[in-house]
This record gives structure tokens, sequence and C-alpha cells, in this order.
């Protein structure tokens, strides 16, 4: 068979474990797990992710992994999956890209069930997770993830279940054809649709799962020999990259494969709501701390945006759901103006219900600005404009948000806002245990010890604070 692009990506994927994974790579992905893990926390205390770990645990399956806080239960590795990326995913305030996609929702929870199950080392999770992460990436970039959001699609969940294949694939030493087998069994399951946001479902919370789950069912198959169609990224006829847009370019997916990481683009999060308003959140917490304004002045608030965000997260905003408030970028600059922070505080039913905040929501208005709209997605910029009662009118643009790869949270930052988000959920004394073994997690030669304390730990009530040190 003539070597056709998903096999390319497929024999990459199959030698990473046997290349190994540059430094600046491994770091990131350890920060990575770690965020992601102390945001699955957090997220168990949410109802979507309640609700899929009961599912999860009625599911129920060979004892192939652990379900988190199930006093040790041990499940199927494809419903373990579908839980873990429910919940790094249940609250958004887990890592993302600037191919718009939430990268370790998706692919972590299918390396971490599969290596449990398979008694996998440190070195390979992490081969896993690099191999999964750069597919994830690439193929969302060769979709041209602009035009495949405005066409509906949400790219964690499309883009998803072929990161995760290529992790489970890495864990089960997978060659590059049964590897572009899977590639194929995992394109032909991807899902997801933008729906949500137009009454704040909790379907955007379940995405990442699904497509954990259908990776690691793409991954099995394909090691049992069942074929998957190895050319599903260039198809001409029913190809993902033609089906998620009319301006595919596969050229992404070949481009420095090997040398250059889009997975060092990471991007951890600082601000618990939609990616995409971070930069907007940051020019508005610039302007206030400059100018010492309080919202009592603020007459009105435009913020500039591309046309793809404006679209995803500027729409006429209500009260409504959680996930709702997080996605409008409405409510995240009034809610920063007022609160100075954008954390788990200000997406409680009290704070979205409050007459003043929502008051000045009234006053935010969206609109493209060219410049702005020229440099999405290689840059998530937003300008924001406040004009006071007096008459003074200020300005911020903001390309490089906290937490994008330009401008890195620290160590010290990420390990605070993982015990924060830890302590809220299962307490400072299992918070400070886990840290200890993340910090290991690819230096160990299995993953066992972690995942019995993840299995046991024990979830608080739910909660709507966390610590503003976050």
């Amino acid at each position: 068979m003539a070597e056709g692009l998903t096999l390319r990506l497929a024999t990459f994927v199959a030698g990473v474990r046997r290349a190994g994974v540059p430094a600046a790579v491994r770091s990131v992905l350890q920060a990575a797990v770690t965020d992601a893990v102390g945001c699955a926390l957090f997220g168990l205390t949410t109802e979507a992710a309640r609700i899929v770990h009961g599912f999860a645990a009625e599911q129920g399956g060979p004892p192939e992994a652990t379900l988190w806080a199930s006093d040790g239960a041990r499940i199927s590795a494809a419903n373990a999956a579908l839980f873990t990326g429910t919940a790094i995913h249940g609250f958004d305030f887990d890592d993302h890209h600037r191919a718009k996609l939430h990268l370790s929702a998706a692919v972590l929870p299918a390396a971490l069930a599969l290596a449990e199950r398979e008694r996998a080392d440190g070195a390979t999770l992490l081969a896993a997770l690099a191999a999964g992460c750069e597919a994830m990436a690439r193929i969302s970039l060769a979709a041209d993830p602009s035009a495949a959001r405005m066409r509906g699609w949400h790219l964690t969940g499309t883009c998803g279940s072929f990161g995760a294949a290529a992790a489970a694939c890495v864990i089960l030493g997978a060659d590059p054809a049964e590897t572009a087998s899977a590639l194929g069994l995992a394109g032909t399951q991807s899902a997801g649709l933008w729906a949500f946001n137009a009454d704040g479902a909790m379907t955007k919370r379940l995405h990442p799962g699904a497509a954990a789950r259908a990776g690691i069912t793409a991954a099995l198959l394909a090691r049992r020999g069942f074929e998957g169609p190895r050319m599903i990224l260039e198809a001409a006829d029913g190809g993902f990259l033609t089906a998620m847009s009319d301006t595919p370019r596969p050229e992404e997916i070949d481009r420095d494969l090997g040398t250059a990481w889009r997975t060092e683009a990471i991007c951890f999060k600082p601000y618990c709501c939609c990616g995409s308003n971070h930069a907007s959140i940051d020019a508005a917490l610039a302007l206030k701390a400059e100018h010492g304004f309080t919202a009592a002045d603020v007459r009105s608030v435009t913020v500039g945006v591309s046309r793809v965000v404006e679209r995803q997260t500027g729409f006429p905003y209500t009260p409504s759901t959680v996930l709702n408030a997080q996605m409008s970028i409405r409510h995240n600059v009034a809610v920063a103006l007022i609160d100075s922070a954008a954390l788990i505080e200000q997406f409680t039913p009290a704070r979205m219900n409050d007459p003043l905040l929502n008051d000045l929501i009234a006053r935010v208005n969206v609109a493209v600005d060219p410049d702005i709209d020229a440099v999405y997605p290689e840059k998530y910029a937003g300008i924001v404009t406040i004009d006071l009662w007096d008459g003074t009118r200020v300005s911020r643009r903001v390309d490089h948000s906290k937490g994008m790869p330009e401008n890195r949270m620290t160590a010290a930052e990420l390990a605070q806002k993982f015990m924060s988000l830890a302590t809220a959920s299962v307490g400072a004394d299992s918070g400070d245990e886990l840290l200890a073994h993340l910090r290991g997690v690819f230096d160990s030669s299995d993953n066992a010890a972690l995942m019995r304390l993840l299995g046991n730990v024990t979830i608080a009530e739910p909660r709507t604070a966390v610590s503003s040190a976050a």
C-alpha cells in the first residue's frame, strides 16, 4: 500500500516510543498531567461528571482500570476513560491549544486507563501522551480549525478520538499499519457539535470523555485485526479533513513532523472559562488596575474579537447554566471588572444572578475587530475599550494572555492552582500526596500507586467556591 497521509502520521505515532520525547515536550506534558488531574478532581464536584461517574460504575466491565473516587473499583478501560475525560473538562479549567481544542481531556484518560491495564511504565505513558497530543493538534490544524468551528464542529470531540487512539496504540505497541487502522476507526467515530451553546447543555463536558472511549475502542479493535480506513484523513469522499471544512490544509500533518512539536504550545488556564476570552479578561483587568475605576464608573464596554470568537462567545447573554456563563465573553469581562477575577466563585448560580453584575453585562458590546480577526487563531488576542461616565475612554489590547506559551504560568502558579482545586474537592492532605506522585509520573515503573490514590479519594459534596489563589 502506498504511504498516504494517514499512514505517514501513523508511522510517526508508532515510532515515538523508540525515538524519544524531547525535554521541552516532556516538561509541558508533566505540567499538563498535573493540571488535568487537578481539574478532574474539581470536575467530580459537578453534576455532569457525577452523572457520568455513576453511569461508568453501572456499566462496569472487566477490571482493567480504576474508577476514581470509587473505593478502588475497577471497570473497563473504555468506561474509565469516558468518566475521566468528562471530569477533566467538567469545569472548563483544563488546558487548551490554538488548534482550537483541549488536548489533555481527550488524550490523558485513554493513556492512563490503558497504561494501568497494560502495566505500562512512565516512559511509555509519556510517549503515548506525546504521540496522542501531537496527532490531535496536527489533525485539527489540518482541518482548518477556524473554518471547522464556524461550521459548528467542536474540535475537542471530533479530533479527540484520533488523539486518544494514537495514545492507546503507543501503549499497546501497535505497528504503523495497525495504528493507521486505529486512526481510521477513531475518525469514523468522531463526533462533537457546538449545539450546547444554544442552551448551556452538558454535552461539551462529555465530548472529550466520549472521544477517549472511542479512541480506546479503535485501538483495541485494530490490534485484533479489524481494519479501519487507512486513508481516513485524505480520502476525497468521506475523508475527515474535507468533512470538517471547505479549506483543509493537509500539509499541516507533515510540516516539521518529528522536529517541531505542536504539543509544546499547550496553554494552561488561569481562568475557568473559554480560553478564547482570556485575552479580553486580561485587558479588562489591566485597565481596571491602571485607571482605578469601579463598575459604577463604566458607561459601556466594547470587546473587539475575531469573527470566530464573536460567533463562539459573543452571543446575547442571559443567566442560565454555568457553562453558558463560562462561554460568554460578556459575562467574563463584566465579572472580571467587578470582582477582579474569573475563578470558580465567579461561576456560581448566586454570582451569575447578581443584578449589579447583569446590569454591567448589559453594557458590554462585542464586535469583530479586523486586526484581531486577521491574527486569529495564531494569536488568541482581544481588545477592550471602556467608556466611563465622565467622558474618559481607555483601551487595551492583549495578544498573549496569561497561560499562553508566550506568557506561561510559572511552576509555582500551576502548583497553586492544583492545590486549590484539590483542596476544594478532596482535601489538602490528599492533594499533597497526589501532587508528590504526579511529579514523578514519567519516572515510575507503573502508575499503580497513583491510580490507587485516585481510586480511593473522597470527593466533597458539590461546592461552588475555591481559593482565589487558583
